[in-house]
């Protein structure tokens, strides 16, 4: 009886009651779509935050078709009068990947994204693999393949932190870690990262009850030592339908100790649009969020890609 009292103690708030909390907030402004071109008519989509690479400031989309389920590659756009531009100079060809992400390392950009493979013993109904590949260069078209991470794994990040290590958040999956939950490790430098070190990630309990899974989409090194994660905490219905939310929480690397999670955004706060399909109607996949404009950029429904103006997510979660 004890041991059932003290699991029900330490249980974390599903997606119903984060959501609950979240509608008590003050409301956010509402959102925006992103227009895209030169893309025919593929869809944009899983989009990162803005980030610098050479001497541009770009932002990489996932670009597909609308009937398509495993033919995603990414495309670098540029701004130009409030419409994204593929930029010129990009990887060629490009790179076959699905929800790209970046990040800094010293002097380099490091971009990574989803790389999907055929895989007959996937449970998929597609028979498809997946995991993380991860690039290394100076601008784009340096990109150049350095690590990959262990199969069947997404959202592996990176961050530089202030004592000059590099903290890993990795997502395992199966097993005790069910459909997902958030790990982190630490490394020396960029020659170890590798699928044995990241599968080594210690597991940050208490974040998802068990039918519901999460994981963490960019970090953000805060002047402490602490890191601010911006993440997507998700569940599916009885009728199948799949729901994601933007949400963000705070991580204390010395003491492996992580802030509650909380909702920062959901579908409802951008305008309505379309969906790849109806089970993937009400998704938000964060890319990122941009502190000096306080701006979060997202995926919304596997089709679009969107916008909103946010006030700064990890500074309220400081103790």
């Amino acid at each position: 009886m004890e041991q059932n009292i003290e699991k029900e103690k330490f249980s974390p708030p599903n997606c119903a009651e984060l959501l609950q909390k979240f509608k008590e907030k003050k409301a956010l402004p509402p959102g925006k779509k992103l227009l895209f071109s030169g893309v025919g008519e593929n869809d944009v989509y899983n989009i990162s935050a803005p980030f610098r690479i050479g001497n541009k400031t770009v932002i990489s989309g996932r670009v597909e078709a609308r009937e398509a389920t495993a033919d995603s590659h990414i495309v670098f756009f540029e701004e130009k009068k409030g419409v994204w531009v593929p930029t010129k100079n990009a990887p060629k060809p490009p790179l076959a990947l699905e929800d790209g992400f970046a990040t800094h390392i010293g002097d380099e950009t490091i971009f990574g994204g989803v790389e999907v493979y055929p895989s007959p013993t996937a449970t998929d109904s597609r028979r498809i693999g997946y995991r993380t590949a991860l690039y290394r260069g100076h601008d784009l078209p340096s990109l150049q393949k350095f690590a990959v991470g262990p199969d069947m794994m997404k959202n592996i990040r990176l961050v530089l932190l202030t004592n000059g290590r590099i903290g890993v958040f990795t997502r395992p999956q199966e097993g005790s870690s069910g459909r997902g939950k958030i790990g982190y490790t630490e490394l020396s430098r960029l020659e170890d990262l590798n699928a044995e070190n990241i599968l080594n990630a210690r597991i940050i309990e208490n974040q998802f009850v068990s039918e519901e899974w999460g994981g963490a989409d960019e970090l953000h090194p805060l002047e402490d030592g602490e890191i601010g994660i911006i993440g997507h905490i998700a569940s599916q219905d009885r009728e199948g339908l799949k729901h994601y939310y933007a949400m963000s929480f705070v991580y204390d690397p010395k003491t492996h100790q992580a802030s509650p999670i909380e909702i920062i955004a959901t579908r409802k706060n951008f305008p309505q649009g379309e969906a790849k399909t109806q089970e993937l109607a009400d998704i938000v996949l964060p890319g990122g969020y941009d502190r000096k404009t306080a701006t979060l950029y997202a995926g919304l429904s596997d089709a679009e890609a969107g916008s909103i103006s946010l006030p700064d997510p990890f500074l309220k979660l400081k103790k």
